[in-house]
């Protein structure tokens, strides 16, 4: 699979914090597994202009990117928490309150500590 997401940082995600995420050059989003938003980091904040704290506690594909919520992108994601299995990227277009902004996105839930991941990487 092609991804901006390297495989040892995949493997330590469970050791990120808020703030170590903010080093990733890509946008990070943990969500659980319903999808509602528990840390967020300054690169996808400064992409959708949403800041951090309105951000985290909201759930990502119905209140902060509705247009993700289809079969491309939740589906995926729902897919993928019921199997218990998630590694796809692919790419997307963002429209939700912004000028259309061609992306690569990551959908990933680690093994080990059951996070589910929304990586995301500006075209």
């Amino acid at each position: 699979m092609n991804t901006f997401v390297d495989a040892s940082t995949l493997e330590e995600l469970p050791k990120h914090t808020a703030q170590s995420i903010n080093d990733f050059t890509f946008g990070a989003v943990k969500v659980d597994d319903e999808g509602v938003i528990e840390l967020y980091n300054e690169y996808e904040s400064n992409l959708s202009g949403v800041e951090i704290a309105a951000a985290e506690g909201r759930n990502f594909f119905t209140q902060l990117a509705p247009c993700t919520n289809n079969d491309l992108v939740y589906g995926k994601f729902k897919n993928g928490v019921s199997d218990d299995e998630l590694d796809t990227a692919f790419p997307y277009t963002f429209s939700y309150k912004m000028q259309p902004t061609l992306v690569d996105i990551q959908l990933y839930r680690h093994p080990q500590d059951k996070s589910n991941w929304i990586f995301v990487k500006k075209k």
